[in-house]
């Protein structure tokens, strides 16, 4: 395409993005910091990031999931990167499979809330698409400052021993391999996995340690002789296996995966692999960086798939949303796009971009049933500020037609997959599958948004009610005074807009340079392809 002058502008914004986003993965890969990495390296062990490294496949493609989970929460507990946990999707001996591995530097390995909750998105990306999971256990537990957080809820610390016996009852193998501590309900994880293992000197598992023992029961004994390796692999039985260092122990597992039979397959449909024809990299440039700017999608997809080829369904109806059929990394998958240049319709009217109408909706309803049908996976490409409002759409059935497409959405038996590139507000999040509607992976580039209405609007809303508010009680506000109140309220709103607030919430999986789309695609729906659909497309009752 030619490269005009708004598009080197648009280039550079998002390159900036971009080192911004590596800047802080770099702070995230350092854990608790560079001293409690040495620390633990000078005690024999590998961090959990080298035992990853080390487990994996070499040159093998993976994807990390929620690097930045816990992103500035809990600051007045010291932070917590990345969730105090690493979370891996990746092969070992050849077989796609899910890592999570503590990490030791942060606060020991404890459990913080957002822990716990990466810990079970880890475990429901194992349960959907039916892969190994591997636990490297290195964790003194719940962090006791936040126990009323993650103890007793249904999504809280629990839920993870319940998901290792659902787990087991279906047949997904779970492997467990304690590298560190392992303390209390903790214990649970790696003896409710298929088989455990466990390293000599460094690993450790008890109910209670050596000092809580003293507390309970008056008994004096230390950790190695209450629930080392010897313990555990000579007389309790509780570990199957022993190893001298965190090396031969990830071998062990190496070992055990090579031998694993071969999983059943979903049957998705798949070719050669191909390049875009297109450059992937004149994304940078393309997408505005201004981002009320409209822009036609079809080009950031005609980069992302193979052969630049897109197959368009409906093309000359419903134009705000774009369906189509493609291929990504020779994946078949079928494309719901939000088309963010302004349409026109046959009768001559113009439809704004990003805005869902009642006929886009209808049309995309109606395709992604098709798409159950073929059994063809759905990519949902966002950049939406809702459904269209107005007196004029609701006569027209807005409501009914967002419900439509809702309804076929939500019920899909099709993987689906989310691509948050621009705005994500209101209900365009959820019709376009936003994380409520269980999309197997659901990423974002450094460019997205995440809220109920943009930060503009949501900013002069609240303005209003604040001022309405004063007004009530007799009170006046100066025109300066309502100005810092709006600078006030914007700031706010729009760090809760940011990606990084959504990927620290595991709101999404992880924010991605637009060029790294094609591999998280791809190795998704490697993934989902370990899964045979078992039960019918029904997408209840809808209106017409």
């Amino acid at each position: 395409m030619e490269q005009t002058t708004d598009f080197h502008k648009n280039e550079d914004v998002l390159k900036q993005q971009i080192y911004q986003l590596k800047s802080k993965l770099k702070n995230v890969y350092v854990g608790g910091g560079t001293k409690r990495l040495e620390a633990q390296r000078a005690k024999g062990k590998l961090t959990a990031r080298e035992r990853i490294k080390y487990l994996l496949d070499e040159s093998a493609e993976y994807v990390e999931i929620g690097a930045l989970a816990g992103e500035n929460m809990y600051p007045e507990h010291g932070g917590c990167p990345s969730g105090g946990v690493v979370v891996m999707l990746g092969y070992v001996k050849g077989r796609l499979c899910v890592v999570v591995a503590n990490d030791a530097t942060v606060k020991a390995g404890a459990w913080f809330p957002i822990t716990a909750k990466k810990n079970l998105r880890a475990q429901e990306i194992a349960l959907e698409n039916k892969l190994p999971i591997i636990y490297l256990v290195d964790s003194a537990g719940v962090y006791l400052p936040l126990q009323d957080e993650i103890f007793p809820d249904k999504e809280h610390f629990g839920r993870i021993f319940r998901n290792n016996a659902v787990m087991s009852a279906m047949g997904i193998i779970q492997i467990s391999a304690i590298m560190g501590s392992c303390v209390a309900g903790g214990a649970y994880l790696p003896i409710m996995s298929d088989e455990a293992m466990i390293v000599d000197q460094t690993g450790s598992i008890f109910l209670a340690g050596s000092y809580l023992v003293k507390a309970a029961i008056g008994e004096s004994v230390d950790n190695e002789t209450l629930g080392g390796a010897t313990t555990h692999t000579e007389i309790s039985g509780v570990t199957d296996y022993k190893f001298k260092n965190d090396q031969e122990c990830l071998d062990a597992i190496r070992n055990i995966f090579d031998k694993i039979g071969e999983p059943q397959k979903a049957g998705f449909n798949r070719t050669t692999p191909a390049p875009p024809q297109l450059k992937p990299a004149e994304i940078y440039g393309y997408l505005p960086a201004d981002r009320v700017k409209p822009y036609d999608m079809l080009e950031i997809i005609r980069r992302l798939v193979d052969h630049s080829e897109f197959e368009p369904y409906k093309e000359l109806y419903g134009q705000t949303l774009i369906c189509g059929l493609a291929r990504v990394d020779g994946w078949a998958v079928g494309i719901v796009a939000n088309q963010r240049k302004m349409v026109k319709t046959k009768k001559g009217e113009l439809q704004m971009g990003g805005v869902i109408y009642s006929d886009s909706a209808d049309k995309a309803a109606r395709f992604i049933m098709n798409c159950n049908q073929k059994k063809i996976p759905l990519i949902f490409l966002q950049d939406v500020s809702g459904f269209m409002v107005g007196s004029k759409a609701e006569q027209g059935g807005i409501i009914k037609d967002g419900a439509k497409m809702v309804n076929a959405m939500a019920n899909s038996v099709v993987p689906k997959f989310t691509i948050i590139i621009g705005n994500s507000y209101g209900a365009g999040n959820y019709a376009m599958c936003g994380k409520a509607y269980d999309p197997r992976l659901i990423f974002a580039w450094p460019t997205a948004q995440m809220a109920v209405m943009s930060g503009a609007a949501a900013a002069n809303t609240l303005l209003q009610i604040q001022v309405a508010s004063l007004k009530s009680k007799g009170e006046t506000i100066t025109p300066t005074a309502e100005k810092e109140l709006l600078d006030k309220i914007t700031t706010s709103y729009n760090e809760q807009l940011s990606p990084y607030y959504a990927a620290a919430r595991l709101w999404v999986d992880g924010i991605i340079d637009p060029l790294e789309t094609r591999q998280v695609i791809s190795l998704g729906i490697a993934a989902a392809n370990h899964a045979p659909i078992e039960k019918p497309f029904n997408v209840g009752v809808i209106q017409t």
